[in-house]
């Protein structure tokens, strides 16, 4: 199937003014486009779709494109574009809001781990040509690097003393979801608002466990969005905690001052707008088109974040802010259908040696 856009192969997709993009989401996406260009133009692209220099002609009048014409821009500036079979699946994800406090105290016991003292990253880029890109992360120990603890391992206490507890979450259900989500929002005792995000993981790789439990038939079809899982968890008697370590993987976070939360481009995201993408396959700050059988996640979004479990070609995840209706829509997000990049003009031709390689893909209807 190939590991990146290049080796998957790309396709002119329909023409940008057919998509149905509306004046109020391409207002939306021009704005947070805006945000993502200085990244565009300086980050090496990881798909191989484009060139820095690709993106300086949108970049450059970005900044004083009139917003009375937001469709205008995309399609003076843009092409669709298929990468591989162009078949997309959707998911969501949103900012948590939990309790949670800044000293431990009686009811909030799960502690919220800032990055380890003794948690080491090797960029194996350095090494090889062949890895730029790929990261690895362990702890040394008699002078060899070996995998860091896992989740089990870190819930009961193997990193005590390596690691500062930044906050201390109520619900340890709570707190893992908030974990999958990447960054959140802390509601302390005293009313205060404390936002945390990523810092970094333990190296280990994410499982899903909602298509464990599925498997291991836990929860039944109707149960298997995030609210049904954490119901489920709650009713096991061990509150889900031997289903929550099989996902090994164990998130670090600092708090965060200013806007936020922030994506992997380290700048604001922005609900109903941001999408995160496996880089490997769409260029981080790239403007998305979906076109999905759920309508709510149909049209026009920004590449601004990626997530562990986002791996492969047209496989998107939708940021949909804070707050109940944000929880309810990512909590229950699973959309199929299909997705074009919207990639600098003249991209198509120069990867398929001068020819549109059209695939005869026609618009959308939503």
């Amino acid at each position: 199937m190939g590991d990146s856009a290049v080796q998957q192969g790309v396709r002119a997709g329909p023409a940008v003014t057919s998509l149905g993009i509306t004046p109020a989401e391409a207002r939306s996406a021009l704005a947070a486009f805006r945000t993502s260009c200085p990244s565009l133009v300086r980050r090496a692209d990881k798909s191989g779709l484009t060139r820095a220099t690709d993106w300086q002609p949108a970049c450059a009048v970005a900044t004083t494109w009139p917003d009375a014409d937001p469709i205008g821009f995309f399609s003076r500036y843009f092409e669709a574009a298929t990468v591989g079979e162009g078949r997309a699946f959707v998911t969501g994800y949103y900012e948590p809001e939990i309790k949670g406090s800044r000293s431990r105290r009686s009811g909030y016991e799960v502690p919220i781990y800032g990055r380890p003292t003794d948690l080491v990253e090797v960029d194996l880029g350095l090494f090889a040509d062949d890895l730029q890109g790929r990261r690895i992360r362990g702890q040394v120990r008699d002078g060899k690097l070996i995998r860091y603890p896992d989740r089990a391992a870190i819930t009961t206490g193997a990193i005590d003393g390596k690691a500062p507890v930044i906050a201390w979450a109520a619900d340890p259900v709570e707190f893992f979801f908030l974990q999958v989500q990447g960054s959140g929002l802390l509601e302390l005792p005293d009313g205060g608002i404390m936002r945390i995000g990523y810092d970094t993981q333990n190296g280990r790789d994410y499982v899903g466990i909602g298509a464990l439990m599925r498997d291991r038939g836990l929860i039944q079809p109707g149960q298997s969005s995030m609210q049904g899982i954490m119901a489920a968890l709650r009713a096991m008697p061990d509150g889900g905690t031997a289903i929550m370590n099989e996902n090994r993987s164990f998130v670090f976070f600092r708090e965060l001052f200013g806007p936020g939360p922030l994506g992997a481009l380290g700048l604001p995201v922005t609900g109903r707008m941001t999408v995160a993408a496996d880089p490997a396959f769409t260029p981080l700050g790239a403007p998305v088109f979906l076109a999905l059988d759920r309508v709510e996640a149909s049209g026009l979004w920004i590449a601004q974040d990626t997530g562990g479990a986002i791996k492969g070609a047209n496989r998107f995840d939708t940021f949909w802010g804070a707050g109940e209706d944000a929880r309810r829509i990512a909590g229950g997000m699973s959309g199929r259908g299909n997705a074009w990049l919207l990639l600098p003009k003249g991209t198509v031709a120069r990867l398929n040696g001068g020819a549109l390689n059209d695939g005869g893909v026609t618009a959308p209807r939503r």
